[in-house]
C-alpha cells in the first residue's frame, strides 16, 4: 500500500519518476507538516479527524515552537513564549474549549509602576478597570500543545530532524532531511517565512516575488527576550503596588504578576529589552534584579528560580535579516494565501495569517485556512 516513502539520496531520482501501480482510487492524501509549533500541531489535530495520512517533521528535540512553558517543582510555571488569550481570539478560545482546557484571568491589579523617563523617579499610577481582560491557560500554555499532540501517533511525529530541501517532481513532493527523503502528496511549512526561505532549498525555486516577500517578513517574537522570577511570597502586592510594570527606562519595559491559577505559587514575568541578547544569562538576571530592587527593595533579590528565553539566539526560530524589517512587516501578505507547486505546497504559520498575525489566534487561523484549502484542493 502506498504511504510515506523514506528513501536514500540515491533512490530519490528513480522514485520521483516512478509511476505507482495499484494507486489508490480514493481522495486521501499523504501530507508532511514542517514544524511542530501551534500551527503544525493544530493542523495535525484537524487532519487526525480525516482519512488523510500525515507526518510532522520538527527540527527541535521538543514540540511547541514559540510556545514554551518552563515547569519547575514547587514554582509557578513560567511562560517564556506565547502566553495570553483575549476575547477577540475567538478561534483560539473555541479550540481551548474543544480540548477541555481551562482559562483564568491575568492579574493586573489596580495600580502599576510607571517609569516614563530616566531623570524622574518611578510613579505609581492607577489602572482603569480592565474592560477586556487577558486570560492564561490553567497549568500553562504547554497544556494546549500537549493536548493537541495527544491526538498524534508517536510514529507520525519526527523530532530532531531538520528539513533541508523541498523538491517538486511530477505528482509528488520530496521533503529531504540529512538522513532521509520523504515522498508525499502535500507539504505544509509552518516555519516563519523568513526562516523558511533561508533554511530550506526549493527545487524548482519559488518565484522571486514570493521569495522577496518572505525575506522581508517579520518573525514574531524573533527579537524578544522573556524573563521570569519565581518567589515564595507575592511581595509586589504590598503597599498598594502590583506586579504590573511599564518602563521607558528599562531594561524591563513590561512585567506582570505571573502567579499560578490557584494563587499559591508566585512569580513575576515580563520582557527584557532585546538589545541584551548578547550578554550572559547572569548579566541579564542582574540587570533585571536591579530594576526590581529599585521598585520593591531588597526582597526582589530573594528569588527561587530565574528563567529566560532569548528567542533571537534560538536556531530554529530566528535568523538575521538582510534589510531593515519592522514589527509585523509583511505579516498576512497575499502571497502567503496562495498555494505553490500546483496545490502541493502551502506556507502557513502565524506570520501568514491575515488576522491576528503574530498571535496564537493567527497561528490557529492559519491552520484552519490551510485545512480548508486542502479540502477544496483539485483532485488529480
Amino acid at each position: 500500500m502506498e504511504f510515506f516513502y523514506c528513501v536514500s539520496k540515491h533512490q530519490i531520482t528513480d522514485l520521483l519518476y516512478l509511476r505507482i501501480e495499484n494507486k489508490r482510487m480514493d481522495s486521501t492524501k499523504k501530507i508532511i507538516i514542517i514544524g511542530a509549533g501551534l500551527t503544525g500541531l493544530t493542523l495535525a489535530y484537524y487532519l487526525s479527524k480525516t482519512k488523510h495520512s500525515f507526518k510532522i517533521i520538527e527540527a527541535r528535540k521538543r514540540i511547541g515552537g514559540r510556545i514554551y512553558t518552563k515547569v519547575t517543582n514547587n514554582s509557578a510555571p513560567i511562560e517564556l513564549g506565547a502566553t495570553w488569550f483575549a476575547k477577540q481570539h475567538t478561534e483560539a478560545l473555541k479550540l481551548v474549549k474543544e480540548l477541555n482546557l481551562g482559562l483564568f484571568e491575568q492579574i493586573l491589579g489596580t495600580t502599576a509602576i510607571y517609569e516614563p523617563i530616566s531623570t524622574s523617579p518611578a510613579q505609581i499610577v492607577q489602572l482603569p478597570k480592565n474592560q477586556e481582560p487577558s486570560y492564561r491557560l490553567k497549568g500553562g500554555t504547554h497544556q494546549l500543545i500537549n493536548q493537541l499532540a495527544s491526538h498524534i501517533n508517536n510514529d507520525d511525529l519526527i523530532l530532531n530532524k531538520e528539513v533541508s530541501a523541498i523538491i517538486n517532481e511530477n505528482d509528488k513532493v520530496a521533503v529531504k532531511t540529512k538522513t532521509c527523503t520523504h515522498i508525499c502528496d502535500i507539504v505544509i511549512s509552518t516555519l516563519p517565512p523568513h526562516l523558511l526561505v533561508n533554511s530550506i532549498t526549493f527545487d524548482p525555486k519559488l518565484d522571486n516575488h514570493t521569495y522577496q516577500i518572505a525575506q522581508n517578513t517579520h518573525t514574531w517574537m524573533g527579537e524578544s527576550i522573556k524573563i521570569g522570577f519565581s518567589y515564595k511570597t507575592p511581595f509586589w502586592r504590598e503597599n498598594n503596588l502590583s506586579g504590573t510594570i511599564f518602563s521607558n527606562v528599562g531594561p524591563i519595559p513590561e512585567m506582570y504578576d505571573h502567579s499560578n491559577q490557584q494563587d499559591n505559587l508566585y512569580a513575576l514575568k515580563g520582557f527584557l529589552n532585546g538589545v541584551y541578547y548578547k550578554v550572559s544569562k547572569e548579566e541579564r538576571c542582574e540587570l533585571a534584579l536591579r530594576q526590581l530592587e529599585k521598585y520593591y527593595g531588597k526582597q526582589a533579590r530573594y528569588y527561587v528560580n530565574y528563567e529566560e528565553m532569548v528567542w533571537k539566539n534560538k536556531e530554529y526560530t530566528s535568523t538575521e535579516y538582510g534589510d531593515l524589517v519592522l514589527p509585523h512587516q509583511k505579516n498576512g501578505d497575499a502571497v502567503f494565501q496562495n498555494s505553490y507547486y500546483n496545490h502541493k505546497l502551502w506556507i502557513a504559520g502565524t506570520e501568514t495569517s491575515t488576522d491576528y498575525s503574530g498571535y496564537m489566534e493567527g497561528a490557529i487561523r492559519s491552520a484552519q485556512r490551510v485545512m480548508n484549502s486542502i479540502k477544496k484542493r483539485p483532485q488529480n
